[in-house]
């Protein structure tokens, strides 16, 4: 028993002195920046998602945005996934601004969050929820921009 206490006090003792130092020193390689990461990886996939929910109203009628086809859901499922994953990406240290980190790790976890529920809306083939997480994910996206892009875009 005694033993347990002295490991479990061992290993609290070891995560309590972790630094910033150390979590900089994580077993990945950045490929980019975080212009890139946005620029390529986050952009296009939230314009699928954006792409695929809502109507668009012309002079010719309306265009249901939806997709049709199990290649169309892919995509949107694959996008999703994209956004998802990239909530978690943002939260290397690489990629995390130096200050007011709290409201980045929200953004990032919101990011995450309704892509998620996009992957539900896929599944479900429900394109009125695919819209109504769209708008959510772009008003986190917005959100965010106005603290941490300030015009950079």
């Amino acid at each position: 028993m005694s033993g347990r206490i002295v490991g479990a006090f061992a290993a609290a003792l070891l995560v309590l002195s972790c630094s910033r130092e150390s979590r900089d020193e994580l077993p990945v390689q950045p490929v980019g920046d975080l212009h890139d990461t946005m620029t390529w990886v986050l952009d296009p996939a939230a314009d699928v998602i954006w792409g695929s929910a809502g109507w668009v109203l012309t002079a010719e009628g309306t265009q249901d945005l939806t997709p049709t086809t199990e290649e169309g859901w892919d995509r949107v499922r694959h996008s999703a996934a994209v956004i998802a994953e990239s909530g978690n990406l943002l939260l290397m240290p690489h990629l995390a601004p130096e200050t007011d980190g709290e409201a980045w790790i929200e953004f990032s976890r919101g990011m995450t969050r309704l892509a998620q529920q996009a992957l539900a809306a896929v599944d479900a083939r429900d394109s009125a929820a695919l819209f109504e997480t769209g708008g959510h994910l772009y008003n986190v996206c917005l959100a965010c921009h106005q603290v941490y892009a300030r015009g950079e875009e």
